[in-house]
């Protein structure tokens, strides 16, 4: 279909023409104290286009597949196209940089449906009821849930590239509530997710661990406003990563709107720090990363790509259109939706571990917060200043003392960057992008 949609367009006076095809399905069930909650079962397929009319070009989608709808789809494509400006930057990657890895990357696994829909109910049973049973202290829950879904995509244009691959997810959850003595309630929560339901933790154990971590946020209080080492949980810390891709990607930097702009080559973290993008990555269990696919959403074969290599800056995350916009070559990083131009993103996007395990990097700290959780959306990517919300526990003589909340953190992020003083040896991919127990000094606590 992919492949007939092209032929269609260069037909109707395309110069060059690309089409993804899209199908799915998914199932989710959240159980709430016991009771199903919402049940969803659904499916979709869709079909996007792209065309070019010498350096114009335009896009449409459509979820109608009928002989008319596909016609509609490229006719009004083209006809977009007509009225668009010209851009000398857009354009099809060239012919020879096409292709596909040529090995199976383990990315779909026909067991998340293995279960019957009855016993994928009682998963999400079971992980709420195993947090609920942790301890009295637990007396609500926001609910338990399995998840499960696969899908499949077909990139095809017409310089010649046609390919595609399937993907799947299982995962389960829980967010249970929990009462201290004064009446005050605290909430927190856990999951495991996999391409396969062999890799995805017991309901029991994820429901156990949701519990200790709500547990331990009972007695929450402020701490006074002051400059301490700040430790960031994995769970925290990836989004630091996440912050580094969006100011090292290709679409901030061509817009001068990163404060990473200029500064390849460059000393911007401490020496210790190691970025990698790689889109190829199988995990440990031999099952392809979250991000991991056998070709970009351009149909340029999926690479591993150094962000920040002993601290210094090593490539900006490009796809084709911004790498032309820099004067630079992609980095096979281009995303595709059904509509619209292709973006750019990560695949597996990890900061490399230490060898500091996390009781070793609190065990040095004699005062300081460790940041277990993350709220709000504060890093302004211009200037790099950095300030979220922030929960989780204090530092007292290397130990964990009490939960702590209400409280923001703020610094600078490329400040942060060169000023991290551990790394732990604890990396787990949860999802595409991932990092182990970060230590940064000189961050502000505004509190009390």
């Amino acid at each position: 279909m992919a492949a007939d949609v092209v032929a269609l367009a260069m037909k109707g006076g395309a110069s060059d023409a690309e089409a993804v095809a899209r199908e799915g399905d998914e199932f989710s069930v959240n159980v709430r104290m016991g009771a199903v909650e919402t049940l969803k079962e659904s499916g979709s397929r869709g079909l996007g286009l792209r065309v070019f009319l010498g350096t114009r070009s335009a896009s449409a989608s459509t979820s109608d597949l009928t002989p008319e709808g596909i016609r509609l789809l490229v006719e009004g494509a083209l006809a977009l196209a007509k009225v668009t400006e010209e851009d000398p930057f857009s354009g099809l990657p060239e012919t020879d940089e096409f292709d596909s890895l040529p090995d199976d990357l383990h990315l779909y696994y026909e067991d998340v449906y293995s279960l019957p829909g009855v016993e994928r109910i009682e998963w999400a049973r079971r992980v709420e009821a195993a947090a609920l049973a942790a301890d009295p202290r637990i007396t609500n829950s926001d609910g338990g849930s399995f998840d499960a879904a696969t899908g499949r995509k077909v990139l095809a244009n017409s310089r010649g590239f046609l390919g595609g691959y399937r993907t799947s997810y299982a995962g389960v959850s829980a967010a249970p509530l929990a009462m201290d003595a004064n009446g005050q309630m605290q909430r927190d929560g856990w999951w495991s997710s996999a391409r396969r339901l062999g890799d995805v933790e017991s309901p029991e154990a994820v429901g156990k661990e949701a519990a200790r971590r709500t547990l331990r946020r009972l007695g929450a209080r402020r701490v006074p406003t002051q400059q301490v080492p700040i430790v960031f949980a994995p769970e925290a810390a990836r989004s630091l990563i996440g912050s580094v891709f969006e100011a090292a990607s290709g679409d901030s930097i061509w817009r001068s709107a990163s404060f990473l702009a200029g500064k390849l080559g460059e000393q911007i973290a401490a020496p210790a720090l190691n970025i990698i993008d790689d889109n190829t990555m199988l995990l440990p269990s031999g099952v392809g990363g979250f991000g991991t696919s056998p070709f970009d959403g351009e149909g340029l074969p999926s690479r591993r790509t150094v962000v920040v290599e002993s601290g210094v800056l090593r490539n900006y995350l490009l796809n084709t259109y911004t790498a032309r916009k820099l004067g630079m070559k992609s980095t096979h990083n281009a995303t595709r939706g059904l509509a619209g131009t292709p973006g750019v993103g990560c695949g597996n996007l990890y900061l490399e571990p230490g060898t500091l395990t996390p009781e070793e990097i609190i065990g040095a700290i004699p005062a300081g917060l460790y940041v277990t959780s993350l709220m709000g959306f504060g890093t302004n990517l211009v200037t790099g200043d950095y300030s979220r919300g922030a929960t989780g526990l204090w530092i007292e003589n290397g130990q964990l003392t009490h939960a702590v909340e209400e409280v923001t953190v703020a610094g600078n992020l490329g400040e942060m960057l060169l000023h991290v003083t551990a790394i732990g040896n604890d990396l787990v991919f949860r999802g595409p992008v991932a990092s182990p127990t970060l230590r940064i000094d000189g961050m502000t606590i505004a509190g009390a």
